[in-house]
């Protein structure tokens, strides 16, 4: 049913690419990453491929988590591109969301790993998938009302969760504003993470095969759900919520739960913090410790953490953890905006999918 998408060679390492668009670097690329659904890094639009609208797959993951590319894209190394076969019918973003999680059914595996990889294209395409069948041919309609009727429950929920915590009120107080409109003449210092938070500690191991299910979360390294892989019982240390956890790789996470960690985890202890400040911190921890340091050759550990630098806003020589709140608490804001916005849209767009096919 599908196409592997031929693309131009690009003379480029994802290392030396950036991060963010620029003046130049403006088409997003495709890596084996399954973060920011594997587009992390910009390349010039010159020479490139562009595609839009078809599905992604990593080829050296992980993870072997397959996307819909809504916008434009190129692909860059260890990932490839398929589109729909037949010239007779186009599917739509719907239609085409509905068989990237007929594809995941049989490629994003716990099987798979990047010590047990599944395999590119040539593996991928003789897979069999499942989809929907009317009078012995794709049900597409049905694929199509599914989605819509499925957004449309999660909309719903959304505008409920929203009403519920007052979240819609988006409104900027004018320190929030300030705070932004000031953001770049802001005063740095650079701090060691051990001497403002005390030592980092680590998690422990515990193997599959010895957990016991419950409700408290476990976080191992990885990026799918977190890094959260499992939901335990037993009997472990159990990390303070309001903490930032550290990966082998150097992924730094916030934490707002009670949780327990393996042995590849590194605990940043910013409980005594507010939400949002530590926040702030988490995002600065980030920034240095996951620059491509740390991988499987070089483990990021706890002593790691002790030793890391990061950069921080301040007031008189001190971290300005009041600063940090306003601007996360700013962010925060412009970002549910355009969230209920998103909602509003997709209500109404829904209306009309369910209108038009029913």
């Amino acid at each position: 049913m599908f196409e592997k998408i031929k693309t131009n060679k690009l003379p480029y390492k994802a290392d030396d690419l950036p991060k963010c668009a620029t003046d130049k670097y403006t088409l997003p690329c495709l890596t084996s990453s399954f973060n920011n659904q594997g587009l992390n890094y910009y390349v010039p639009r010159n020479g490139a491929t562009i595609l839009k609208n078809v599905i992604s797959i990593p080829s050296n993951s992980d993870v072997y988590r397959a996307y819909f590319q809504s916008r434009e894209f190129t692909v860059l190394s260890d990932a490839y591109a398929i589109r729909w076969k037949s010239d007779e019918l186009m599917p739509s973003q719907n239609q085409y969301m509905f068989m990237v999680m007929c594809i995941n059914k049989v490629t994003d595996l716990s099987i798979y790993s990047y010590k047990n990889k599944l395999g590119g294209w040539n593996v991928v395409k003789n897979k069999y998938i499942q989809l929907p069948k009317s009078d012995g041919k794709i049900d597409f309609a049905f694929m199509e009302n599914f989605i819509a009727e499925l957004e449309a429950q999660h909309v719903a929920q959304l505008e409920t969760y929203f009403s519920v915590t007052g979240l819609k009120d988006t409104h900027l107080t004018i320190e929030e504003k300030q705070s932004l409109q000031e953001f770049d003449k802001l005063e740095w210092g650079k701090f060691n993470l051990e001497a403002l938070y005390g030592k980092s500690t680590r998690g422990k191991r515990l193997k599959s095969a010895d957990r016991i299910p419950g409700s408290l979360p476990f976080v191992t390294a990885g990026e799918a759900d977190e890094g959260v892989s499992d939901f335990i019982g037993n009997d472990v240390h159990i990390f303070s919520k309001n903490t930032t956890t550290i990966d082998m790789f150097g992924s730094a996470k916030y934490r707002n739960y009670e949780y327990g960690g393996d042995d590849h985890v590194a605990i940043v202890h910013t409980e005594k913090l507010p939400m949002k400040a530590a926040i702030f911190v988490t995002t600065a921890i980030h920034k240095s410790s996951h620059n491509g340091q740390f991988d499987y050759g070089r483990n990021f550990y706890a002593k790691d953490a002790d030793n890391l630098n990061i950069v921080l806003p301040v007031r008189n020589g001190q971290p300005d953890y009041g600063k940090m709140e306003t601007i996360i608490s700013a962010i925060h804001k412009l970002v549910m905006a355009e969230v209920v916005l998103y909602a509003d849209r997709k209500s109404k767009a829904t209306i009309e999918v369910v209108s038009r096919n029913n």
